[in-house]
């Protein structure tokens, strides 16, 4: 089976939820799946919840235990550019059907690494593998290379009626 890029991008809600969404279904099917998480360090419910019923699918955080809110520091650059080095091992080795780089457009943006230097890495997948790329303000090139992308676009939220995210909902 041919593996496809899929881009999930925009301002809306969602795009996390529906890679995770994809990697339930994949590991339902038997298939291997790894999650490679920019800019989050922190533990998720959605980490604790894989930890727990799905322990197939492997996850790992490239991120502190904050967002970036300004200018990125040294660390954030660091560790995501571990996790992208990381990941082209990954997605050169062929041992995983999925591959789900949440936030990675966001490291991108905040230039933790290049989008050449993403496309680089997405150039060497096996031809089998499923690419997944979450994150707001993906690039037109990133939407180029893409198979499959899907904007989220916010209609309403109630954040901007000051409610706070809720744990098992938001995060």
């Amino acid at each position: 089976m041919k593996g496809y890029i899929h881009v999930y991008t925009g301002n809306g809600k969602g795009k996390t939820t529906a890679a995770l969404g994809l990697a339930l279904r994949a590991a339902g099917a038997g298939k291997k799946v790894f999650i490679a998480q920019f800019v989050k360090g922190r533990e998720y419910s959605e980490i604790r919840a894989l930890k727990r019923y799905l322990p197939q699918v492997k996850i790992k955080q490239y991120g502190r235990d904050c967002f970036i809110i300004k200018d990125p520091e040294e660390e954030d650059i660091s560790l995501a550019r571990k996790g992208l080095s990381e990941v082209e091992k990954i997605v050169t080795e062929g041992r995983y059907d999925i591959i789900i780089l949440d936030e990675a457009t966001i490291a991108i943006y905040y230039k933790l690494f290049t989008h050449d230097e993403l496309a680089s890495v997405l150039k060497k997948k096996k031809e089998d593998t499923e690419v997944i790329i979450t994150g707001r303000n993906a690039s037109r090139e990133l939407i180029d290379m893409a198979d499959l992308v899907t904007e989220m676009r916010e209609v309403k939220h109630y954040y901007t009626g000051g409610i706070e995210a809720r744990e098992g909902i938001e995060y």
